[in-house]
């Protein structure tokens, strides 16, 4: 056996529980767009870590790829890393300028090596291995150098 109401029976909302109620919906809306934009964030993040991880695994070819063109001078090569470049950029990854004379920063660069030299302590010697870093500012590889002493 069914239960029915009559229209008279049912009891009308007082103005308290409309306020109640639409508050309640007012935070309910703010929480899923707060979640919404949560979940884009989190999925851009995780975007950027996984091309990250492969960047990292691309970085030796790259390496490979300059030290062939440094015996080769190979146009048709300088094309390629020229395109490899522009890629990395495109992505965000930007190389770190290092060269003999600059000064040596443990931010950006590792030393590899350390020459005894009485007159310029503390700057790059040679730049064994390039680095690279996101243009946002964490360093992907650092630069690997050999800093006087």
């Amino acid at each position: 056996m069914k239960k029915t109401q009559k229209i008279q029976d049912v009891k009308k909302p007082s103005r308290e529980d409309i306020v109640v109620l639409k508050n309640q919906l007012a935070r309910a809306l703010a929480d899923y767009d707060n979640l919404r934009k949560r979940i884009e964030r989190e999925r851009g993040d995780f975007e950027k870590l996984a091309n990250l991880r492969l960047v990292i695994k691309l970085l030796p070819v790259m390496d490979a790829l300059r030290q062939a063109q440094e015996h080769l001078h190979d146009p048709g090569l300088a094309i390629t890393i020229s395109g490899f470049e522009e890629t990395l950029k495109a992505e965000g990854i930007e190389e770190i300028k290092a060269k003999k004379g600059d000064d040596f920063d443990s931010s950006l660069h590792e030393a590899v090596d350390v020459i005894e030299d009485g007159k310029d302590s503390g700057k790059i010697v040679n730049v064994a291995l390039t680095g690279w870093k996101m243009d946002s500012g964490p360093v992907v590889r650092h630069a690997k150098v050999i800093v006087s002493k």
